[in-house]
């Protein structure tokens, strides 16, 4: 392969902070590979503004006057962050030969896009970067996580574990993900399922360089939810067999019921009335929110709706 032209993308929101911090590593990182022969001197970093309500976008102007380096896409409105992503791939594919994605926060060692490069030039159109170790987070989050990622697999998600959205993707890779029309966007199940050749690599993932994180709880939550309901229909099929087995046992509770009325034990407790009328509640109520859930993300799939609008991209 000859020298690769390589390009950065990195979806901003509310980065005034960390963003002066980014583009000083990151320039010197690029600077470094170009010196060593490893990315072609018009490689660019292209920081995606996803409409952000600070002074991120007009920083991101300002790199962009002062060195050519950096480029910037201007979101029209605030679509998240796998949008963000997917609209500055997708925006600037056709002109570079591989783009890393990565965020803003410098939390991913950007020292791992060096082996990145390498699997690259060994053939890889899919290079993966993957933390080794969680010691740095909470007992909770490291636990959620390593939940999330159990039962993604095990409702038969093709998914990369402790991977998020550090990856290498070559133009073939880009070209592939390209056909993939849904609105519903979960990229870390999408990417494993183009094939083609992958490889991961390890880092250590740091702290936030400044700023604070813009994935609270909630957010992760219903992250979590978007990744399950967009890559599996198992919770339905869950659903179904739950209604099964209440069927089943409420035949057993029926021929419970005659049995006592035959022997004359027709007095029976409020008890297990009350539980039951409760526990079945519950159960109709969460069936209808497992399938509300996909019947609405049908409904934005036959919208058709454009997944991101570029309002403005600085070349």
């Amino acid at each position: 392969m000859e020298c690769l032209k390589l390009y950065l993308v990195i979806p901003c929101y509310n980065e005034q902070e960390v963003l002066p911090i980014t583009a000083q590593k990151i320039r010197e990182k690029m600077q470094a590979l170009q010196q060593r022969g490893k990315i072609t001197a018009d490689s660019k970093v292209v920081f995606v503004d996803d409409g952000s309500k600070d002074k991120t976008w007009e920083l991101i102007c300002a790199l962009h006057k002062a060195d050519k380096l950096f480029r910037g896409i201007k979101l029209a409105h605030n679509k998240g962050h796998q949008n963000a992503l997917l609209a500055g791939m997708m925006t600037v594919r056709a002109e570079c030969d591989a783009i890393i994605s990565m965020d803003a926060d410098l939390q991913d060692d950007i020292n791992a896009i060096d082996e990145m490069i390498e699997r690259c030039y060994e053939g890889c159109d899919i290079v993966y970067g993957v933390r080794c170790a969680r010691d740095k987070d909470t007992a909770f989050k490291r636990g959620t996580a390593h939940g999330f990622y159990k039962v993604m697999k095990w409702l038969g998600v093709e998914i990369v574990n402790d991977h998020a959205d550090y990856r290498l993707m070559t133009k073939r890779a880009l070209a592939a993900l390209a056909d993939f029309d849904e609105v519903n966007l979960f990229l870390r199940g999408l990417v494993p399922l183009l094939g083609f050749k992958t490889a991961t690599v390890e880092y250590e993932r740091g702290e936030r360089a400044a700023g604070e994180s813009k994935y609270p709880l909630k957010k992760m939550i219903a992250f979590a939810m978007e990744g399950i309901t967009s890559m599996s229909v198992k919770p339905i099929r869950l659903v179904t067999v739950l209604g099964f087995l209440i069927f089943a046992v409420s035949i057993i509770m029926l021929l419970y019921s005659l049995i006592r009325h035959l022997i004359g034990a027709t007095v029976t407790g409020w008890t297990s009335t009350v539980v039951s009328i409760w526990a079945i509640g519950g159960l109709q109520l969460l069936a209808i929110g497992v399938i509300g859930e996909y019947i609405g993300k049908i409904y934005l799939e036959t919208k058709h709706r454009p997944k991101y609008t570029v309002e403005e991209y600085l070349k």
